[in-house]
């Protein structure tokens, strides 16, 4: 982590680098280049395209779990050639380069293809974007670090749909020409990661990992991060695909056109709560900040399951948005501060990997039920596995105080 004297003011809101802020523009521009997509991608699917809503689950999950499977290979590479620029660069291009794809897919095959593609790139930047942060961060505000990207990060995920309602509006629902605008953002990220973000020297005397991946240093990690890994595991079974909020809220009544309003408001939310949260979580018990943040999923998945019309998953979503805000920087901070620094890249990759699994189960478990036994089902399961994410957090509040 970068020294303490960088912390100029003792603000909590001022003092980090100025690489963390460009890290979290970057994230923005991409995440408002992916959410135009995606905010209307399962709706094209099931409209459009004539999928079901258990092919969606399917595909979001081999999405996401592919993502998850390169973010251990990158992370661990970051960690064996001593850079994590590089590696974060590269993944933004390749997602930039592969997103003209989505605008002339004319099948669900495409699709596939094109999600594929992209998840790919997300997986090569992830592990070691995040490691960069975490080595960029000043001792002591790790949380405020990982809560200022995931706050810009999602700002551009609040962006994305509402310029895709816009856009939808102003080409009178043409999905491509939505889909070809959000080519020139992604390629914007690309340009300012490679001009506006340096890697930080490396620290004299930080040991050299020849072989990441290997049983001897996977040990080395050690048994507070794989219980952190262990938790956020079941906590990813309960916290499913957004695409299931788009599409229960299709069911609600809310047209086609505005169904992207459903990632706005949960975004919103996002973004306004996860700087806040992470700044909260250097200064309280990270593990009390975590329960609170399953009571909220717990509560949204209830509202999601069992609250009548627009007005009950208006509710359920702004819940939804806030669980996220509470905590998904906060896993990012517990994996930092649990794992030597040389190691940092495959902590997250291994971390990744583990709960993009559960994410690709947890979205076929959701579709499943949704397509057998209606929506109502798939929230509850969630809530239950968000109950079971909560009795396995106490042993981890425990050792860490």
């Amino acid at each position: 982590m970068a020294d303490a004297s960088e912390n100029k003011a003792g603000s909590p809101w001022r003092g980090l680098p100025a690489g963390i802020w460009a890290l979290g523009l970057v994230s923005m521009l991409m995440d408002v280049s992916s959410e135009m997509i995606h905010a209307l991608l399962p709706v094209y699917l099931t409209v459009g395209l004539g999928a079901t809503a258990l092919a969606v689950g399917v595909i979001e999950g081999i999405a996401e779990a592919t993502a998850a499977i390169t973010k251990v290979f990158s992370g661990a590479l970051s960690d064996r050639i001593g850079r994590r620029k590089e590696l974060a660069a590269l993944g933004y291009g390749l997602a930039a380069v592969t997103k003209p794809v989505f605008p002339l897919a004319g099948s669900i095959g495409w699709v596939v293809a094109a999600r594929f593609i992209d998840r790919v790139g997300k997986g090569i930047r992830g592990a070691p974007r995040d490691a960069l942060v975490a080595d960029l961060a000043p001792e002591g505000r790790s949380g405020a670090a990982f809560g200022l990207r995931q706050s810009l990060d999602t700002l551009g995920a609040f962006l994305g749909p509402l310029l895709a309602i816009a856009l939808m509006w102003a080409f009178a629902g043409d999905f491509r020409s939505v889909f070809w605008v959000a080519v020139i953002p992604a390629f914007m990220a690309l340009a300012l990661i490679l001009l506006a973000v340096k890697e930080p020297p490396r620290p004299a005397g930080l040991r050299r990992v020849r072989n990441p991946l290997s049983r001897a240093e996977l040990r080395l990690l050690g048994g507070t991060y794989w219980a952190v890994v262990a938790v956020a595991t079941v906590f990813t079974l309960a916290r499913f695909s957004e695409a299931f909020l788009i599409l229960r809220a299709e069911e609600a009544g809310l047209p086609v056109m505005l169904v992207p309003l459903v990632l706005v408001g949960m975004n919103a939310v996002y973004a306004l709560s996860a700087w806040p949260a992470g700044v909260l979580s250097d200064r309280m018990s990270r593990p009390a900040l975590l329960m609170a943040g399953l009571g909220l999923l717990i509560a949204a998945d209830l509202v999601l399951a069992l609250a009548p019309g627009l007005a009950g998953l208006s509710l359920g979503i702004a819940l939804w948005g806030l669980h996220m805000g509470v905590t998904q920087g906060l896993l990012a901070a517990l994996v930092a501060e649990a794992v030597p620094a040389e190691l940092r890249g495959t902590a997250y990759g291994m971390f990744n990997l583990v709960t993009g699994g559960a994410l690709l189960l947890a979205s076929v478990i959701a579709g499943a039920l949704w397509q057998g036994f209606g929506s109502e089902a798939t929230f509850l399961a969630g809530a239950g596995f968000a109950v079971l994410a909560a009795l396995g957090l106490i042993p981890l509040w425990r050792r860490l105080g």
